[in-house]
C-alpha cells in the first residue's frame, strides 16, 4: 500500500445553522487545520476546494493570506469535498507541492434541495413532475431496494436512531438529541418509506485537511495518518441515480460501487480490513444501500447486522461514528471532508467519548451525489 500521501492536520466547525458566512465557517475550518498540523497558512504550496452556494474558494486567500498560492475551486455535488481531496492528493504526487490544502465549506436555507432541473441538462416538464426534489428520489429508490431484498422500515429507523446517539457524542453535530426508532417511524411520512426523522438536513459548516510529503510530514506535529487512496467516479448508463433521467428496469446498480472499488483497489486492500467507515446517509435508506455498495455485505444483509449491532460504535463494523449526515446536517461541499476528519480522529485514537474500542488501524469513506457521483478514500495509521 502507498503511504506518499499524509494527512497531517484536519479541522472543522460545527455543523448546523449559523450566522456566520460561509466564507467565515471556511476559514475556521482551515486556521484549524492549519494549527493541528503545526504549521502557518505560509507553508501551504496549493489549495483545492469549493462549496455548492457559498462562494468561491480561491477567494478565502483575502482572510488567510495573500501568499500567491496556487487555489483551483471545485464544484461536484455532494462528492466536491471528496473531489478537492483528489486534486490535493494528484498535486503532491505529481511533485506539484509538498504542503497541499483541501477544503470544503457551505450554507444552505432551510427546506429540501430542489436545484432547477435546466442546471441539470433537462426539461422543465422534469421539475414540474416533482422528480427534482431530492426526497423524493431517495423514497423511490430505497422502496425498490427494501422489495428487492427484504428490509423492513424497522430498519431506516434503526439506522436513524444509530445516528442520533453518535450526534450525541460529537460535540460539532447538529442534531445531538437521542430519537428512538419508534419516534423515527411515528414522525410523519415524507417519501414513503422515508419519515421526517429519517433525513437529513441541509445547514452550514466546513471542514479542512493538510496533506503533506512524507519528507514534509517529519517537521510538523502529526502524528499524520496515511492516505492510503482516494477515487472518484462517475455514473454508468443505466444507473438509478438522483437527477439522472431515467428509471432502468432490472437489478439497480450504482456509482458508489465503482468508486469503492477503485479505492480499495488502490490501496491495496478490500473491505474486510477496515475497522471503522463514514458513509453517505443523507436519508436512513442510503446507509443501508451503500453499505452493500461499497462491499461491506451482501444486498438484503443489512436487516440483520444493523438489528445485531453491527454497525454500532462498538460493532466489528462501526458506520457514521459522528453521526453522519443525519446527525450533522449536510452542508454540500464539507460533507465529504467531515467524513475524513471523522476518520482521521479515530485513528489517532481521539474521538472522545465515540471512539471505536480496540485501537482501529484502517478506514474508509464514501460520498455519494447528484447526479451520480461518489468519491472514496481509504486510510491507515
Amino acid at each position: 500500500m502507498s503511504t506518499d500521501v499524509l494527512i497531517c492536520g484536519a479541522g472543522r466547525t460545527p455543523f448546523g445553522r449559523s450566522e456566520a458566512s460561509g466564507r467565515q465557517l471556511a476559514v475556521g475550518a482551515v486556521n484549524a487545520a492549519l494549527a493541528d498540523a503545526g504549521i502557518e497558512w505560509s507553508r501551504v504550496r496549493a489549495a483545492f476546494g469549493g462549496s455548492d452556494s457559498a462562494g468561491l474558494a480561491d477567494t478565502l486567500v483575502a482572510q488567510l493570506g495573500l501568499t500567491g498560492v496556487p487555489f483551483i475551486n471545485v464544484k461536484n455535488g455532494c462528492a466536491t469535498g471528496g473531489s478537492a481531496l483528489v486534486s490535493a492528493v494528484n498535486a503532491i504526487r505529481s511533485g506539484m507541492a509538498d504542503v497541499v490544502l483541501a477544503v470544503g465549506f457551505d450554507k444552505h436555507p432551510r427546506g429540501a434541495f430542489d436545484p432547477r432541473p435546466e442546471d441539470w441538462g433537462l426539461g422543465a416538464e422534469y421539475g414540474s413532475d416533482g422528480l427534482m426534489v431530492t426526497t423524493q428520489f431517495f423514497g423511490m429508490k430505497i422502496q425498490r431496494y427494501m422489495y428487492d431484498h427484504g428490509i423492513t422500515p424497522r430498519t431506516l429507523a434503526l439506522v436513524a436512531e444509530k445516528a442520533y446517539r453518535n450526534g450525541g457524542l460529537t460535540p460539532e453535530a447538529w442534531r445531538r438529541k437521542p430519537v428512538s426508532a419508534e419516534e423515527v417511524l411515528e414522525s410523519g411520512m415524507v417519501s414513503d418509506p422515508l419519515t421526517r426523522y429519517m433525513f437529513c438536513s441541509p445547514g452550514a459548516g466546513a471542514a479542512a485537511l493538510v496533506l503533506c510529503s512524507p519528507e514534509a510530514a517529519r517537521s510538523l506535529d502529526g502524528p499524520p495518518v496515511a492516505l492510503r487512496s482516494a477515487a472518484v467516479r462517475t455514473r454508468r448508463f443505466g444507473s438509478f441515480e438522483v437527477f439522472s433521467p431515467w428509471i432502468p428496469g432490472g437489478q439497480l446498480t450504482s456509482v458508489s460501487r465503482d468508486a469503492s472499488a477503485a479505492a480499495f483497489e488502490e490501496a491495496g486492500i478490500g473491505p474486510g480490513d477496515v475497522d471503522v467507515c463514514q458513509l453517505q446517509d443523507t436519508e436512513s435508506g442510503a446507509e443501508v444501500m451503500h453499505m452493500a455498495e461499497c462491499g461491506f455485505c451482501e444486498d438484503g444483509e443489512q436487516e440483520r447486522l444493523i438489528a445485531s449491532g453491527v454497525t454500532e460504535i462498538g460493532g466489528t463494523l462501526p458506520v457514521n461514528t459522528d453521526g453522519g449526515c443525519i446527525a450533522n446536517g449536510e452542508p454540500i461541499g464539507a460533507s465529504g471532508l467531515r467524513q475524513v476528519y471523522e476518520i482521521v480522529q479515530q485513528l489517532r485514537g481521539r474521538a472522545g467519548e465515540r471512539q471505536v474500542p480496540g485501537e482501529p488501524r484502517v478506514g474508509f469513506t464514501h460520498v455519494y451525489g447528484a447526479p451520480g457521483v461518489s468519491a472514496c478514500t481509504v486510510l491507515s495509521r
